[in-house]
């Protein structure tokens, strides 16, 4: 058997030749075909029209594209303005307290600034002052007649007094003052084996700006 002859040069003419026809564009392989004669010239210029157009169609578009670019990086971002809020709220739901208590709490909180209110009521927790309350409750000393010491309820208040405090603060709410405390009984859920019920009570809370700015 004889072997075929292995010529490396021819194959690398042929990849040239490949690669020569592949780097020619559209409008150079048309005018190859006008010359050799084996296209007539009307299907020759169709096909240059078109080419034409798709190149004006496709530099349209960049141009669309690059003006939508700089529109964008002009124009100023357009930003909404701040609406001040009038006033800061706080809803707590469920809290395990007395409403009886909740209620007496909530008169003596209204109308008076976040801070007093939260003072007074640290002290109610050391037991050196009472808060208010109707029924048969021992009377205590100051302007109060009768007064007892909810330190749970207490505590539960500062809480919510310091949230409403942030939130205040959040809508850039100065010297704000409670306007509104509202206690609901919420749902009482049975205790074990359902011998009674245990305390829970919704609050709200509304606070707004204080314009005449009273020392309390």
């Amino acid at each position: 058997m004889t072997e075929k002859n292995y010529n490396p040069k021819q194959k690398q003419k042929k990849s040239m030749e490949k690669a020569s026809v592949a780097e020619k564009t559209r409008k150079q392989i048309i005018k190859d075909i006008k010359d050799k004669n084996k296209v007539p010239e009307k299907t020759a210029e169709k096909e240059e029209k078109i080419a034409e157009k798709v190149s004006k169609e496709s530099l349209e578009k960049e141009e669309k594209k690059t003006e939508m670019s700089v529109s964008k990086k002009t124009e100023p971002k357009k930003t909404k303005p701040k609406v001040k809020r009038e006033k800061a709220t706080v809803n707590s739901y469920n809290i395990p307290i007395s409403t009886k208590k909740a209620v007496a709490m909530c008169k003596f909180i209204k109308g008076k600034s976040i801070d007093f209110s939260q003072k007074y009521l640290e002290e109610v927790i050391k037991e050196k002052k009472a808060i208010p309350v109707k029924g048969e409750v021992p009377h205590r000393k100051g302007k109060i007649m009768s007064g007892s010491f909810p330190k749970n309820a207490a505590k539960e208040f500062i809480i919510l007094l310091k949230s409403l405090s942030g939130n205040s603060i959040v809508n850039e709410i100065e010297n704000p003052i409670i306007v509104e405390a509202v206690a609901n009984i919420a749902s009482r859920p049975y205790t074990r084996f359902g011998r009674w019920r245990k305390k829970r009570t919704h609050i709200k809370l509304v606070a707004k700006e204080n314009k005449k700015r009273s020392k309390k």
